[in-house]
C-alpha cells in the first residue's frame, strides 16, 4: 500500500470479509486473528482489482518495508534529516545498508537511490501542481542541497525544468478555463 486511499480500500475489503484487524499501515495489516486460506485467496482477489497485491513471502514484505520507508521519508518529512538516508533505513530496519540495497536492486531491478529519485520528482509535481510552495520550499521539504540540483535532477528525469513544468500546469488551467 503506497497511501492514504490504498488503506482505505484495504480496511474495507476486510470489513466487507469480516478480518478483524489490529492496523492496516502502509504496506502493512496485522490481523486479529489467522485469515484462513480461503479468505486470504478472496482478500487478493479483491484488492488486485484496484492494483494491490497481498504479500506473505519474506522477500516481499521486505521489499514493501523498504518502500515504506522510502515513502515516509519523502512525503511525511518535512524537515532535513540529520542522517544520511543510509542510515536511516538501517537502523529502521535493523539490517545493513549494503544488504538492503543489493536485495532491494535484485528484485526491483532498480536501485534503492533511483526509487527515491522517481518518488521525490512524482512528489514535485505534486507540490508544483498544488502551487503552494515555491521551489525553495520543495527542494528543502525534499531534501534537495539547492534548487539547482532539484532542477537539474527533475529535467534529467522530466525532460522539462520545474518552471516550464508549471508553466504548462497554468497553460491547462486557462485552457480548461475557456472551455
Amino acid at each position: 500500500m503506497a497511501c492514504e486511499s490504498c488503506k482505505v480500500v484495504v480496511r474495507k475489503t476486510l470489513q466487507e470479509l469480516h478480518i478483524s484487524t489490529l492496523k492496516v499501515e502502509l504496506g502493512e495489516i496485522e490481523t486479529k486473528e489467522n485469515i484462513s486460506d480461503a479468505d486470504k485467496k478472496e482478500l487478493n482477489r479483491r484488492i488486485k482489482k484496484v492494483g494491490l497485491e497481498l504479500l506473505e513471502k519474506k522477500q516481499g514484505i521486505l521489499i514493501e518495508k523498504i518502500r515504506k520507508v522510502m515513502i515516509q521519508y519523502i512525503y511525511k518529512s518535512d524537515e532535513k534529516p540529520n542522517t544520511k538516508f543510509s542510515v536511516l533505513l538501517s537502523k529502521e530496519l535493523n539490517y545493513d545498508y549494503t544488504y538492503l540495497a543489493n536485495f532491494f536492486s535484485e528484485v526491483e531491478a532498480t536501485t534503492i537511490e533511483q526509487f527515491i529519485i522517481s518518488l521525490k520528482i512524482e512528489r514535485i509535481k505534486e507540490l508544483i501542481i498544488f502551487g503552494e510552495d515555491t521551489l525553495s520550499e520543495i527542494a528543502y521539504k525534499l531534501h534537495y542541497s539547492s534548487v539547482a540540483h532539484l532542477s537539474k535532477q527533475f529535467k534529467k528525469t522530466t525532460g522539462l525544468t520545474p518552471s516550464h513544468f508549471r508553466a504548462l500546469k497554468e497553460k491547462r488551467r486557462l485552457t480548461i478555463q475557456s472551455i
